[in-house]
């Protein structure tokens, strides 16, 4: 029991020794005690190191295990920065541990920021990839994060917001096109007097809705669509400028022949205005519709009608004029100029002129 006479023990045992000379103990018997108490120490002392002996490996195994975290983690985000500066040599396990926990939380709070950045991104970008194609889908099908775990590196999270920004330009740029394009069709649609919410629906249905959660279909079947429906406008403008310019040269010549009213003329000096100025220049809403149109052919059917039951009349007064002179010269008229037979023949006149300048007006 060496080194414990100084201590607590080196007190109870000179307490026992003084004792076992009171009652006269054997040397045998002191030994014996002695040595089991001895034994009984080591035992103690035997329990204290193997408990620290297992601390000390869970600390080692803690450590490693926390600090392979921190280098899959620091690899996954691209980490290059070195957290653990310090000599481990100079560290105790509890001092290394201590180190090493902030810095894996650390890393965790960094990880899960990072997943929900590529999550956000990555939705955006197929958002938008579904609003460039001719599906209708709104873009629900992202990939899990879990797609992502092993490379959350800075690196390839600049190259998706590169994607993302090229695809918004790609959609800024197509969306200001559809824009244009709609405000056009609605521009000729409201010259020529034709459905506009019918035309734009048969390219596609979004073009016309309205509404902040309406998004406009941006595709290039839809752009295309527009494309073509305003080719198929500008041709119809031309077609009807054209039949309208005709008309409205029958309309002018059978006013100066008919010596037609100004009020006559009135109701037609809007489009008399209009058709002298450039396609583009046209503009007004309803100008060329349809109805105009027919209400002008209806004019010139009118006015032409008028002139044959004029000239009829002129015709019969004279055929009177010319009845009378043969019977005071007891002539017989002929009888190719009978009112019958005149009228006949202006009537088929007719019916050619209008025939032919129908002909010519469905041409367009």
């Amino acid at each position: 029991m060496v080194g414990m006479e100084g201590t607590g023990c080196g007190a109870l045992l000179r307490e026992l020794q003084q004792i076992w000379a009171e009652v006269g103990e054997s040397e045998g018997e002191k030994s014996k005690v002695l040595s089991e108490i001895e034994r009984e120490c080591l035992e103690v002392y035997r329990r204290k190191v193997d408990d620290a002996n297992r601390t000390r490996v869970q600390l080692h195994q803690s450590v490693a295990t926390k600090e392979a975290e921190v280098a899959l983690l620091m690899a996954t985000l691209g980490e290059h920065k070195l957290y653990l500066k310090k000599d481990k040599g100079y560290l105790s396990l509890k001092e290394q541990l201590a180190t090493v926990v902030p810095v894996l939380d650390d890393l965790k709070c960094k990880k899960e920021e990072r997943i929900k950045q590529y999550y956000d991104i990555r939705s955006q970008i197929e958002k938008i990839r579904s609003e460039l194609s001719e599906r209708s889908d709104k873009g629900d099908h992202v990939n899990s994060p879990a797609d992502d775990e092993h490379d959350l590196s800075t690196r390839k999270l600049n190259s998706y917001q590169a994607q993302l920004s090229a695809l918004q330009k790609d959609k800024s740029d197509r969306l200001h096109k559809v824009l244009k394009y709609v405000n056009e069709v609605h521009s000729l649609c409201g010259v020529l007097g034709i459905d506009f919410a019918k035309t734009v629906n048969g390219i596609h249905p979004s073009l016309h809705q309205n509404g902040v959660e309406q998004s406009r279909n941006i595709s290039n079947g839809t752009l295309e669509g527009l494309a073509s429906t305003i080719s198929n406008l500008k041709a119809e403008r031309k077609s009807r400028i054209d039949k309208m310019r005709e008309t409205m040269e029958s309309l002018c010549h059978l006013w100066k022949l008919m010596d037609s009213s100004e009020e006559e003329k009135r109701q037609f000096s809007k489009v008399i205005s209009i058709l002298i100025s450039p396609e583009e220049g046209i503009t007004s809403a309803g100008v060329l519709s349809q109805e105009t149109i027919e209400k002008m052919e209806a004019e010139v059917e009118r006015l032409t009608e008028l002139k044959t039951n004029r000239l009829k009349e002129i015709v019969t007064k004279r055929r009177a004029e010319l009845e009378d002179i043969c019977k005071n010269a007891h002539i017989q008229p002929d009888l190719s100029t009978a009112p019958e037979q005149t009228n006949a023949l202006i009537d088929s006149v007719l019916l050619t002129l209008l025939s032919s300048w129908r002909i010519s007006s469905h041409k367009y």
